[in-house]
C-alpha cells in the first residue's frame, strides 16, 4: 500500500508557495499600511501628481489618511486643511505639522497646497451663525 501523505503535503506546500509568490508580486499596500518612512517618501513623490479640483476622496486614495485635519466654514464655502507627512525634521517618533505638506480643499475640491496654504486658510473668516 502506497502512503499518499507525502504527495498531499507536497501539493499543499507547493500551493502555499504559489499563493505567497502571487501575493508578494501583486499586493500593493495602501499608504496607511506603510511604515512612516515609506509613507513619507510615497507622499513626497505623489505631491507632483496632484491637480487642482481633485476631491478629498481622490487625494485619500493617492496619499492615504491625512496626519492632521483642520476645518472651517465661511461665507465662501466649507474649507478643510489636510496635512500629509512629506519630510523629516527631527527623530522624536512623532509626526508634527512642520514635517507635513498642507493641502487646502474648498467644498471638497483641492484648491491649493504647499506652505503658503496655511496662511490662506488662516485668513478665511469663520462663519459664526449657521442658518437652518
Amino acid at each position: 500500500m502506497i502512503n499518499k501523505a507525502p504527495v498531499v503535503i507536497g501539493g499543499v506546500f507547493i500551493a502555499y508557495l504559489v499563493f505567497v509568490g502571487v501575493t508578494m508580486t501583486v499586493y500593493e499596500p495602501s499608504p496607511d499600511d506603510r511604515p512612516w518612512e515609506d509613507r513619507q517618501e510615497h507622499n513626497a513623490r505623489q505631491m507632483s501628481d496632484l491637480e487642482f479640483g481633485y476631491t478629498i476622496k481622490q487625494v485619500n486614495q493617492l496619499l492615504g489618511s491625512a496626519d492632521f485635519v483642520e476645518a472651517k466654514q465661511s461665507d465662501d464655502g466649507n474649507f478643510k486643511l489636510m496635512y500629509y507627512r512629506t519630510h523629516h525634521q527631527k527623530s522624536d517618533s512623532k509626526t508634527t505639522k512642520d514635517e507635513c505638506t498642507p493641502l487646502l480643499f474648498k467644498d471638497s475640491q483641492l484648491i491649493a497646497w504647499g506652505q503658503d496654504t496655511i496662511a490662506q486658510y488662516m485668513e478665511l473668516p469663520v462663519l459664526l451663525g449657521l442658518n437652518n
